[in-house]
């Protein structure tokens, strides 16, 4: 019973963390990384497709994005979904090519994206201080219903900020690999 607790509320920290790490993907650093496109989704034929399923990403250089699209009648919707996106990039067409040249980052530039890998990391110890609620929310539930006993929810209280306390150091570590990477010129 209690390991059942235990297990589900790791799945969810699991979960938290790679959440946060699919999220510091997409907070660029100098270096050009496919994963920057990620979240761009192109409307082909009604339906909102991810990039990298209509077109074939590499990365060139240290600051350059290649996109070879499947298709060419894609092109022009891929080069308007990259403008329109969030992340400040403009793209280059070639003929069949679009190049996505990263512009180098300013100081300021840095410190937002520092500011904005800070309130990621601060939603995922959110994320994980609810999971710890949800199974200390479980084990009381248990001793209100005579199932376990009070030191078993005791124990359990304890196990379930161990693991939190692990979670929340991991977190710590993403972010200061973050800083760290937006940080190096």
């Amino acid at each position: 019973m209690l390991q059942e607790i235990l297990e589900d509320a790791k799945d969810s920290m699991e979960k938290s963390l790679s959440a946060l790490d699919n999220n510091f993907k997409k907070i660029r650093t100098g270096r050009a990384n496919t994963s920057l496109l990620d979240a761009i989704k192109i409307d082909y034929y009604g339906n909102l497709t991810p990039l990298n399923q209509l077109a074939n990403l590499s990365v060139e250089d240290a600051k350059t994005i290649a996109i070879v699209p499947w298709e060419k009648s894609v092109v022009q919707d891929i080069e308007k979904c990259i403008m329109e996106s969030d992340l400040g990039l403009h793209p280059t067409t070639s003929g069949d090519t679009i190049r996505v040249i990263l512009p180098d980052l300013t100081e300021e530039t840095r410190k937002d994206f520092i500011k904005k890998a800070k309130t990621e990391a601060e939603n995922a110890k959110i994320s994980l201080r609810n999971a710890r609620r949800d199974g200390n929310n479980q084990l009381k539930e248990f001793l209100k219903e005579k199932v376990i006993s009070e030191d078993e929810e005791r124990q359990g209280e304890e196990e379930m900020q161990k693991l939190t306390d692990l979670y929340v150091h991991k977190v710590d570590e993403l972010l200061t690999q973050k800083e760290k990477d937006l940080l190096d010129f």
